[in-house]
């Protein structure tokens, strides 16, 4: 396949969504005179860090138009739900979500629900929500978020629900706001799209293609934040290895690394997802020079057994996994390790759950995200005929976790009397008292300080660790 020529979105078509929030800030300004209150949104994100990041640029499109968040359904004008479509039961509760959204639609027929995000890429999903959830007002996909000013207009004068998806590989959109989750972090996205089509997956079908975005843009996106406070930033995309292989002039993704570490202010650099197939020496050693890049890497495996790994297509074996892990370890001895594991897939027998035990086993992942294959209609392994009862899935399931999670409980343990730098983000949410953080590898910190009184958030602070559960650490100020 050739390489596919790569779109940026005009500027011209951001000033003209920049007009039609002109036009909702109007339509709220009277609003508020008449109800004396600004009219209110909630977004519910579901799924990937990319979901998350969409529902920023979302939020800060509604704060520019006059509305403002909350937290309460029957206080809302605008619902959205950012949707999900990697794990059946993300797509279950949305369907739960929207019918208990019925009696709030009849309570106030000026509410507007909107639903967009991955789920949506899916046609069989939209034909489903037209069917049975008319009270719906806005359907809308991944590729065409920067329009989503113009759709809400068109949706505010409409009383059928309008369905505004596109099935082709979003264009590349610079110069939308973000309204940042967190002050001190932020997630900036360097690529979209996949170009992988692992046979479990809807990714490439939901997000498109692989588009990189220029170093140039997204250098200038990180010294802003930076400027606006930012202490750290996650690099996303769906497979960040495979960054610049689509721009007129490629880069590696090594080379963004090393520019992004350059930049003053800012304090640590975590990236997301790496895939095993094309994670680079280069990458590691950028991880081990680098003194911004923390020694945190996420390196998905999804089972350890090297004949599941073809069917699902991933172009790894075990042992090319092993290697990698061995690699990054001697580079990098104080490195963390996390990953997806996936119990159940088609043909799963218990010889492969060992080979994935055993995975477990030899890594030692300081985080491991472990979940049961679902079908996902559209991708080959749905179709294919030896799939395992759910009873056996969940046993399988069962047996990982205890494993992930005892390993986890003694890694932790082994911090106890060690003094750890941590950045600073706030109170603790279970001690007021205390104050909470995150080690450069990504360890959760709960500790007490030497002046509480003292503005610490954002700070970087060494803390000596004094016990361990299996998910925290906890400690004083050293």
């Amino acid at each position: 396949m050739g390489k596919r020529k790569q779109v940026q979105v005009p500027v011209e078509k951001i000033e003209e969504q920049n007009r039609f929030i002109e036009a909702i800030v109007e339509k709220n300004n009277r609003y508020f005179a008449i109800n004396k209150r600004k009219p209110k949104y909630m977004i519910t994100t579901f799924g990937c860090q990319m979901n998350e990041h969409d529902s920023e640029k979302l939020a800060a499109m509604l704060e520019a138009m006059g509305y403002e968040p909350t937290l309460m359904t029957n206080d809302c004008d605008l619902i959205i739900y950012n949707t999900c479509a990697v794990r059946e039961n993300a797509e279950l509760k949305v369907y739960g979500n929207l019918g208990h959204l019925k009696l709030a639609k009849r309570k106030n027929p000026d509410l507007k629900i909107a639903v967009c995000g991955c789920m949506m890429q899916q046609p069989h999903v939209v034909k489903e929500i037209k069917s049975k959830y008319k009270h719906v007002d806005l359907v809308f996909g991944t590729h065409n978020l920067y329009k989503f000013p113009e759709l809400l207009t068109e949706t505010m004068d409409s009383h059928t629900t309008l369905v505004d998806v596109w099935d082709v590989d979003g264009e590349v959109v610079e110069g939308l706001r973000s309204s940042r989750k967190f002050e001190l972090k932020a997630f900036v996205n360097i690529m979209y799209g996949c170009n992988n089509f692992c046979t479990y997956c809807i990714v490439p079908y939901t997000r498109g293609r692989e588009r990189s975005r220029t170093p140039q843009d997204i250098i200038n996106e990180i010294k802003e934040l930076v400027a606006n406070g930012t202490k750290e930033i996650t690099l996303l995309g769906q497979n960040v290895d495979s960054y610049g292989k689509t721009l007129e002039e490629p880069i590696a993704f090594a080379k963004l690394l090393r520019m992004t570490n350059e930049i003053e202010g800012l304090e640590r650099i975590r990236f997301m997802t790496s895939h095993p197939k094309d994670i680079s020496d280069e990458v590691i050693y950028a991880m081990r020079d680098y003194d911004k890049v923390c020694e945190f890497l996420h390196l998905p495996v999804q089972c350890g057994s090297s004949k599941l790994l073809k069917k699902m297509n991933r172009h790894y074996t075990k042992e090319d996994y092993l290697r990698i892990i061995e690699k990054a370890k001697t580079e990098i001895p104080d490195i963390a390790l996390s990953t997806d594991l996936m119990i159940g897939f088609p043909g799963e027998t218990e010889e492969d759950l060992l080979d994935t035990i055993d995975v477990v086993e030899k890594v030692k992942y300081d985080n491991a995200f472990t979940f049961i294959y679902s079908k996902r209609e559209g991708t080959p392994a749905a179709k294919m005929e030896d799939q395992i009862p759910e009873d056996v899935k969940h046993e399988r399931f069962n047996k990982v976790l205890a494993k992930v999670n005892e390993i986890l409980a003694d890694l932790n343990k082994e911090y106890i009397g060690k003094t750890v730098e941590v950045l600073i983000e706030g109170k603790s949410k279970t001690d007021d008292t205390k104050f909470t953080g995150r080690t450069r590898q990504n360890k959760l910190v709960n500790f007490s300080v030497k002046n509480p009184e003292e503005n610490l958030l954002g700070k970087l602070m060494n803390v000596k660790i004094n016990s361990a559960t299996t998910f925290s650490l906890a400690g004083e100020e050293a």
